[in-house]
């Protein structure tokens, strides 16, 4: 799948994902979703920006 045609699937999984975390209740199929979820964002563009984030959460807390 290339990044143009996973961009559309991130978002959509994205926002199943936040409306399953804000009902507080995920079963095996919602924690499947969340997981392809995380797959796809890992085809996108995307993926160095978040990377980037983590970095600098993670040099923030540890100073």
């Amino acid at each position: 799948m290339s990044e143009q045609a996973a961009l559309p699937l991130v978002v959509v999984l994205g926002i199943i994902t936040v409306l399953m975390v804000r009902s507080r209740e995920v079963s095996w199929w919602q924690a499947t979703l969340i997981g392809l979820f995380g797959f796809y964002l890992a085809l996108t563009p995307a993926v160095f920006m978040i990377s980037e984030l983590v970095t600098w959460i993670i040099a923030r807390f540890s100073n």
